[in-house]
């Protein structure tokens, strides 16, 4: 029996778009226990309606490129620059989100601990890479 690695799933165009409906039902889940289904199935829609246009992109190589199956090196640097410029807009968001908690004398939370996560995981990922090489 051969099984996929995690690059072979990850590749292939049914990977992004279900992992869209996944996430949905969670997220529908989440909102139905918290007493607001009709938001629930605002989001599963929301979250399928993106998989489907995914799946049927067709052609278009950047949304072959966000599901998996037209993935090159050219693309994967794209990601990876994509992905460092969204860290740094979530990390600043968060970065003010603490200071203005704090100026209005409240204690910072959540946005202490989610900073606190972000900076010990770019420091550990240093070392890891630097010793990687």
């Amino acid at each position: 029996m051969q099984t996929a690695t995690n690059g072979q799933m990850t590749s292939s165009k049914w990977f992004l778009p279900l992992f869209s409906v996944a996430l949905g039902l969670v997220m529908l889940g989440a909102q139905w226990i918290g007493g607001n289904p009709r938001s629930g199935l605002v989001s599963l829609g929301i979250m399928a309606g993106f998989g489907a246009l995914v799946l049927l992109g067709g052609r278009s190589e950047t949304i072959r490129g966000l599901r998996g199956d037209g993935r090159d090196e050219r693309f994967r640097q794209i990601d990876v620059h994509a992905t460092a410029l969204a860290g740094l807009a979530v990390i600043t968001a968060i970065i003010v989100a603490f200071a203005i908690e704090l100026a209005r004398g409240h204690d910072g939370s959540p946005y202490g601990w989610l900073g606190a996560i972000a900076g010990l995981t770019y420091l550990v990922a240093i070392v890891v890479l630097r010793i990687r090489g």
